[in-house]
């Protein structure tokens, strides 16, 4: 007998269930929690019991009245555009059901960003949606790629978000929409824009009058490009949803109706709704709009919770999440596939809707990625593999198959309907890899040697950080490094009493002294007799991705937040330098005075080498062996970060973003180089660990065994051979485990 018809049915956890400090769906945030407790909400919380399930029984009773058919033609309310003749009346809620053209209908749907992938594949991979079964596609509209500076916005290349959605409809699929303001999605302060913390008073997701003004601002630019995409007017966006997991940040209550009205004054008529936990559902919902779920916390309490301000209605699982995002320094995550379809299964077995996040994860080009605050910041990778369906570069996995298998057993029973009804869509071919002949990085430039060359320094008594630079026509610095240079004529103690955000490499002179960090907030400067008048202090400071959630992203400044003490003293008159390192600086405003790199030179510095492609470029990816940390940029197009502590080890370089002939390799390297860069067909995402259901300190490396319950072990935090463990019911992965710090550098 299946585990949910028992009524012991353990919902497959989203992805920061298993995180003990301040955890939070996939989009958004979730309340932070003290360091050192346990996750919220042991095994009994999350078993539906028999109880609850009298009700999700008597919504399959109304739905059979609604069809008049059995769950066995369940491809009749699987409807893709083509299959909506009339779309004025758009996705509605009808007793337990949802209608689309008067004609009951689940949603099948998986995220992709268009944003984390090349524009040129966004047909291939919605093409690829479509095939598995899917009849959906959701996208989240990340406001601090669209408006970087205050007031200027683009909509073009691969943020061309109307594109993106009329592709969707030319290949049969419907759009989820999720506009925010707020997305979170493991992105740099939940894909805020950094210039709002300009204001020292910001209070992120509120009402707070500096907030709505940005935001209503935002939204005449934005909703106006997509209210012709509506249903209504024969789009594919059948429904809005308004900004994300609320209900566990719930600053304002004011917030969540200020949002509906924004959209709704606009033009937007499809259906809203919210997505929060189970736990959460109270503080997000907003009347009249439609609360849906992200699959945890699932309880008899939810169902309840859910029909008393909605009354009959359909179960959306908005984010039934795959696995988790990676950071630095960790283990990579996995996934039980077993478990996950068996959830799968059970859901559509009780016509719940789903939204398979991640369907394709794609990268964190640039700096896009987030961070998450477990022990002292985690930062994400730059891969958003997500141990999605499909792979990092759009590539085809087992669970795939496998889900395509389900879906098609599903929506298309053959005895149902006749051949002419049945429609398979064509699945498109894997798009072939490539191994590139090693690149050797024939010259480099110090970054001391190009500070000459660079825009003036602000000239500042005291630190200021990133986001109140006088740069970017007044919207300050965003992301990368900036650099902070003081003279001092003695050593001594060098204290950052946590104003180092995130992390800073100081140097006296060209002299690598040591790192400063969220761990590490003491340094000892050599004592010397005689500084010759003075050395000059140098401070690079590394933004490794603001928080994606939680009630501290308003204190998300980066850079020198504060003083910086040496001897018990604060350090004054510095010199500050912008380092966004943004597609310009690197193609064409680096100074021309690359040196050859005859030897293994230490960074900070720049290294160019030649990548010479024939006339079809392809996928491949680099691999940075024997280097140590930093950018790499091919043709100007910013790739993301590389870190010798993993688990992380080769960076996806896109076929579309080379060109024939002669390709420009920038590396900004932080130490040590290699001065060899490398290639490979395949993505090396680093090494999982299974802990061991008994514990006892024994660990296994690989991939789990299928079936098998993982223990969640996270420095500092708790340990569960002492602690009643947390088990990742449905196998969300391998989570960090336990062990001291990885050095900075190996």
């Amino acid at each position: 007998m299946s585990a949910l018809r028992a009524g012991t049915w353990r919902p497959r956890r989203g992805r920061e269930e298993s995180r003990p400090v301040g955890g939070r769906g996939p989009c958004g945030p979730e309340p932070a929690e003290g360091v050192g407790e346990r996750p919220r909400g042991g095994m009994q919380t999350l078993l539906v019991r028999l109880v609850a399930l009298l009700g999700l029984m008597s919504r399959l009773l109304e739905t059979s009245a609604l069809t008049g058919a059995p769950w066995g033609r369940a491809s009749r309310v699987f409807l893709s555009p083509s299959q909506v003749k009339d779309r004025r009346l758009g996705l509605k809620v009808k007793d337990s059901n949802f209608t689309l053209g008067g004609f009951p209908s689940l949603i099948l749907a998986g995220t992709i960003h268009y944003f984390r992938v090349p524009k040129e594949y966004w047909r291939d991979r919605l093409l690829k949606l479509k095939a598995c079964g899917f009849n959906t596609v959701t996208t989240h509209v990340p406001w601090n790629l669209h408006e970087p500076r205050r007031g200027q916005f683009q909509f073009t290349g691969n943020l061309d978000l109307a594109v993106f959605i009329s592709m969707a409809l030319e290949v049969d699929l419907w759009v989820i929409l999720c506009p925010g303001p707020y997305i979170g999605s493991d992105l740099d302060l939940g894909g805020l824009p950094s210039w709002l913390l300009r204001d020292p008073k910001m209070k992120l997701r509120t009402t707070y009058k500096g907030f709505t003004k940005a935001v209503n601002h935002y939204f005449d630019e934005l909703i106006p490009r997509i209210v012709s995409l509506q249903v209504q007017e024969d789009g594919p966006i059948i429904a809005v949803q308004l900004e994300n997991e609320y209900g566990s940040y719930h600053m304002d209550k004011k917030y969540m109706p200020y949002v509906k009205k924004a959209l709704v004054t606009r033009g937007v008529k499809t259906l809203l709704m919210t997505a929060d936990t189970g736990q959460d559902l109270t503080g997000g919902h907003v009347k009249n709009v439609l609360a849906t779920l992200h699959l945890r916390s699932i309880n008899k309490a939810t169902y309840e919770t859910l029909s008393s301000f909605q009354g009959p209605s359909p179960v959306l699982m908005t984010v039934y999440t795959a696995s988790a995002p990676d950071g630095w320094g960790a283990l990579r995550h996995s996934l039980d596939p077993h478990l996950v379809m068996r959830d799968a299964r059970e859901m559509l077995a009780f016509r719940f809707s789903l939204n398979f996040y991640m369907f394709h994860g794609g990268t964190n080009f640039g700096f896009m990625g987030g961070s998450a605050p477990l022990h002292n910041y985690l930062s994400t990778v730059t891969s958003y593999d997500y141990g999605a369906l499909l792979t990092e570069d759009g590539d085809y996995t087992p669970e795939y198959v496998t889900f395509q298998e389900l879906f098609r057993s599903v929506t298309v029973p053959s005895h149902n309907l006749s051949p002419n009804e049945v429609h398979r869509p064509p699945q498109p071919e894997s798009r072939p890899r490539v191994v590139y002949k090693p690149v050797a990085a024939t010259y480099y430039m110090s970054l001391w040697d190009a500070l000459p060359y660079l825009d003036e320094p602000t000239l500042s008594a005291k630190p200021v950080s990133m986001e109140k630079l006088s740069v970017n026509q007044g919207s300050g610095q965003s992301s990368g490094y900036i650099l902070y240079e003081t003279a001092i004529s003695s050593g001594g103690l060098l204290t950052s009493r946590g104003h180092v955000q995130d992390r800073g490499q100081v140097f006296l002179d060209n002299l690598y002294i040591g790192v400063l960090d969220h761990a590490s907030t003491e340094l000892t400067l050599p004592r010397r007799s005689d500084y010759e008048g003075s050395q000059m202090l140098r401070i690079l400071v590394e933004n490794q991705g603001r928080l994606a959630y939680g009630p501290d992203i308003n204190k998300e400044r980066k850079g020198l937040t504060g003083d910086i003490y040496l001897n018990k003293s604060p350090l004054r008159k510095f010199k500050i330098y912008s380092l966004e390192m943004k597609p310009k600086f690197i193609q064409r405003d680096l100074p021309n005075i690359w040196k050859p790199a005859l030897f293994q030179p230490r960074g900070p510095a720049f290294f160019l080498g030649l990548l010479r492609v024939g006339d079809h470029p392809r996928d491949t990816f680099i691999k940075m062996q024997d280097w140590t940390k930093g950018v790499i940029f091919i043709n100007g197009q910013n790739l993301g970060r590389y870190w010798n502590i993993g688990p992380q080890e080769t960076l996806y370089l896109p076929g579309p973003w080379l060109q024939p002939g002669a390709n420009e390799i920038v590396v900004f390297e932080e130490w040590k180089s290699a001065l060899v860069i490398q290639f490979t067909d395949s993505p090396q995402l680093g090494h999982v660990s299974w802990d061991s259901p008994r514990c006892h300190g024994q660990r296994m490396q690989g991939p789990a065994p299928p079936g098998t319950y993982a223990l969640f072990c996270q420095v500092g935090a708790w340990d569960p051979c002492t602690q009643p463990p947390t088990l990742l019911l449905s196998g969300a992965g391998s989570r960090y485990a336990s062990g001291e710090s990885p050095h900075p550098f190996r």
